[in-house]
């Protein structure tokens, strides 16, 4: 099954729904998530609006990206310091 995307008021009305006192059952039935989804979102975005959450993702993937350039500049240096090493 292919994994479906919501986008950030998506998922905030969800949030919001479940804490406003619909049951569970009824909020994932009309998104179409399962129960695990909904707690998951609630624990990760509780008490958060779209816009929190676009900057939230916003600086999770300039995170990813950051750690990823990190990592391959450390096997550049050492790389260098290896070839460096063989030569002296």
């Amino acid at each position: 099954m292919k994994k479906q995307q919501f986008t950030e008021t998506q998922i905030a009305t969800a949030v919001k729904q479940y804490e406003g006192g619909r049951t569970a059952t009824d909020v994932c039935r009309e998104y179409g998530i399962s129960k695990a989804t909904l707690y998951n979102w609630r624990k990760k975005y509780s008490g958060m609006d779209a816009s929190h959450l676009r900057d939230l993702k916003t600086l999770q993937n300039e995170n990813r990206r950051l750690k990823q350039m990190y990592a391959e500049l450390s096997l550049d240096y050492q790389l260098a310091k290896t070839i460096i090493e063989k030569k002296l």
